[in-house]
């Protein structure tokens, strides 16, 4: 087992209590290396270190840590009077702007859970997980209404509350999104009754002056939607303790002096790396986080640019746009003290063409939303080795097990199933004790990833275990080929997967997207993976598509994958 080398769990714990004494003095077990508290108490921490400091920005408007904590206790006030309390869900279906966050602190505040919804959620998707989970409350933009309104009286859904953008946004700009506002809704009326209400209306009411339920700490702070990428989707619980270990950690990990730094707040809130790494740490560390509703690379430069901002969580995708603008106008990013990249594995390529803008560390990490999510990283320094998801955080343990009966490390080097074990591992799935089981085994979480660990206790990643392609007898990792194919001159991306096949089991499929839409020589790609792929790894079938299904954080979605299979000008067998 290999654990983060120079962060026990006692050296830990002193670290916090000196830090946040006013947490640890209500916490009952003082060697608990993170303080006892729900998620709340890191705001409200914070807007009482740093009241007068910008809690976020959205469009270059500052909202202090003062100003969204006593937001947040209105709105906590109006939520308690509409229903909201230990044992019931609010559901949160917005972008990335002040209302989110004041929404998820009013939320804990009234020891509500909060059901994560995405705005890339259609009505059907978003009826599902309100009927599913029980959700009264709704609070989302009122751009996004129509999609949830057709939920409303064919379910539990009571209430409905409407942030906008105006008040954020240029008089302008204002006008265009009042005409967005009408083409969307139509016929649909939005205003206030028994069952909608408008967001700053509420906040008009009178702060929650009563001390908030006491909320223990194993108690759901969150249901995360997850799963729909690999199988049938599920709700991941993640507690009060996960929450706000994973963000002692990540603290940790980060470094830095609190009340001094910003972070760009452009991934999406609703998934747990958003949420985790851009907020829920920030609020300890009282720095500031840039809010951006949705990624431009454009303008996600600007922000940065103009706020000098020091911490950066990007997936690849990301770096990868932000690498063609960068092209045009190259820019000094020296002002980066740390950009971390996770979600999918990041292209040396991409990775290179980056460093050239000098931000000072680019390290890759790994999570799932089943750990809040981060269980890796690798460090800002000297022991930054990319290609590797580096060293388990602080006070996580790691195993590479054999990947056919889970139990038993293997040996460094071997490849098998990477588990995982720490403070920050869910409670399990919402209702679904057979998947919770299948996965939280004696504390530890199979995380359904291949990897190796080498001898210093780095952690390489695969594949996914369930995407291993057994065709006449032999396993083949489609990241394996993947990466051949992609460092093909005409390839700018490919990815793999395994067809059926009556003689073989599978046959190895891949499909790329020719780079700049030029046309693809597919025999020349062929002889290319004949000199350095082995025999039974080559692709029998090459197919050319417009481009690769993805989710938003860009994570090729393998289902979709195996659907367009077949549909494309193809050369093949291309290894016989």
């Amino acid at each position: 087992m290999t654990s983060y080398p120079e962060n026990a769990a006692r050296s830990a714990s002193a670290h916090w209590q000196q830090v946040w004494p006013e947490l640890f003095d209500c916490d009952r077990d003082l060697s608990l290396p993170y303080p006892h508290v729900p998620v709340s108490a890191l705001l409200q921490t914070a807007a009482r270190r740093f009241p007068d400091r910008a809690a976020c920005t959205l469009f270059g408007q500052p909202t202090t840590y003062a100003e969204l904590d006593d937001q947040a206790r209105r709105l906590a006030r109006a939520l308690a009077e509409l229903g909201a309390r230990p044992g019931r869900h609010v559901g949160m279906f917005l972008p990335n702007i002040p209302e989110y966050l004041i929404a998820l602190q009013a939320t804990w505040l009234t020891g509500a859970t909060v059901l994560q919804l995405s705005p890339l959620m259609v009505a059907e998707e978003v009826a599902h997980w309100l009927e599913a989970v029980g959700c009264h409350i709704v609070i989302t933009l009122d751009l996004l209404a129509p999609v949830v309104m057709g939920a409303m009286g064919r379910g539990p859904l009571e209430h409905i509350i409407t942030a906008s953008l105006v008040p954020h946004i240029s008089l302008w700009r204002g006008w265009l999104y009042r005409i967005e506002h009408l083409r969307r809704n139509g016929s649909l009326r939005l205003r206030e009754d028994a069952h909608h209400h408008r967001f700053d209306n509420l906040l008009q009411t009178g702060p929650l002056e009563q001390s908030p339920p006491v909320v223990p700490a194993e108690d759901v702070a969150v249901l995360a939607p997850t799963g729909g990428t690999t199988a049938s989707p599920k709700a991941v619980m993640l507690t009060h303790r996960n929450l706000v270990a994973n963000a002692f950690q990540l603290r940790h990990w980060v470094g830095g002096e609190d009340g001094t730094e910003s972070t760009l707040g452009v991934l999406p809130l609703f998934h747990a790396y958003g949420l985790t790494t851009t907020v829920l740490t920030t609020w300890v560390k009282g720095g500031t986080v840039h809010l951006l509703p949705r990624f431009e690379a454009r303008a996600a430069l600007r922000v940065m640019e103009r706020y000098r901002t020091e911490l950066v969580a990007v997936v690849p995708l990301m770096l990868n746009a932000l690498n063609q603008v960068l092209r045009r106008r190259p820019r000094d990013l020296s002002y980066i003290r740390a950009v971390v990249s996770g979600a999918s594995a990041l292209d040396p390529a991409v990775r290179a063409e980056f460093e050239t803008y000098h931000p000072q560390h680019l390290v890759e990490g790994y999570g799932l939303t089943e750990a809040s999510p981060v269980t890796h990283a690798n460090p800002l320094g000297p022991g930054n080795r990319p290609g590797t998801i580096g060293l388990p955080l602080a006070d996580t343990e790691a195993r590479v097990v054999d990947p056919v009966t889970g139990v038993g490390e293997v040996p460094d080097g071997t490849v098998g199933e990477l588990v995982v074990r720490g403070p920050q591992v869910m409670k399990g799935y919402f209702n679904n004790p057979e998947a919770t089981a299948a996965v939280l085994r004696d504390g530890w979480l199979y995380t359904g990833d291949l990897a190796r660990r080498d001898a210093d206790g780095y952690f390489i990643l695969v594949d996914r275990k369930k995407d291993i392609i057994k065709t006449s007898g032999y396993l083949v990792y489609p990241a394996e080929v993947e990466e051949v194919l992609a460092m093909f001159p005409g390839v700018a991306e490919a990815a793999v997967i395994g067809r059926p096949d009556a003689e073989r089991g599978e046959v190895v499929t891949a499909l790329v997207v020719a780079r700049d839409q030029a046309r693809l020589d597919l025999a020349a790609l062929e002889r290319y993976c004949r000199e350095h792929l082995g025999k039974h790894k080559r692709p029998r079938q090459i197919e050319v598509v417009a481009e690769l299904p993805k989710n938003f954080l860009g994570k090729v979605l393998r289902r979709r994958l195996r659907e367009m299979a077949g549909r494309g000008p193809a050369v093949g067998p291309a290894a016989t």
